[in-house]
């Protein structure tokens, strides 16, 4: 039986979600979402909540009920509110700016580091070496973070590299004489 599956999501105001054939569509003020609900799992919109039901007692219609769910709650929170994660870019000479639509990063290579600023993300440098990505889709932002992570992974002697915020970064002893 599913814990989280079992809660209805309350639509915030100014969200408007609507379901036809499967598809459930959501706009609100930071965009808009499109989900298809698994074929094993009953939606229904009423009164300003959406709930989800198995469509039997199989398994896979179990364990999707509370995946579906999850994901919609998490959809319909972004068009509300955007979702912010950031990362610190730790290392002498790590630098990251802005310039139009493209993410400049300096991280000790001979070259800078060019990343293309996805329409659906907003990002701003907090400081030169504190970047912060903001979505309405959870999973989109931390996609995003993980590919600017790829550029430089925090090495565990020296702790350098892009280091997500809470991140901790396990540090080895360097070598002994």
């Amino acid at each position: 039986m599913s814990r989280i599956g079992k809660h209805p999501i309350n639509i915030p105001a100014g969200v408007n979600v609507t379901f036809n054939d499967g598809l459930l569509v959501g706009k609100g003020k930071n965009g808009q979402f499109e989900f298809k609900v698994h074929e094993s799992v009953e939606t229904q919109l009423a009164d300003g909540k959406i709930i989800f039901k198995p469509a039997n007692d199989g398994k896979v219609a179990r364990s999707m009920w509370g995946t579906c769910r999850a994901i919609v709650a998490k959809s319909v929170a972004g068009l509300s509110d955007l979702f912010v994660k950031k990362v610190n870019l730790v290392g002498v000479g790590f630098k990251a700016s802005v310039q139009g639509k493209n993410l400049v990063l300096q991280l000790g290579y001979s070259h800078d580091v060019v990343v293309e600023i996805p329409n659906d993300l907003k990002i701003a440098c907090e400081s030169p070496t504190v970047v912060a990505v903001s979505g309405a889709d959870r999973q989109r932002v931390g996609e995003m973070i993980k590919n600017l992570q790829k550029y430089r992974a925090p090495e565990p002697y020296k702790g350098k590299g892009v280091i997500i915020e809470g991140q901790h970064v396990y540090r080895k002893e360097g070598k002994k004489k």
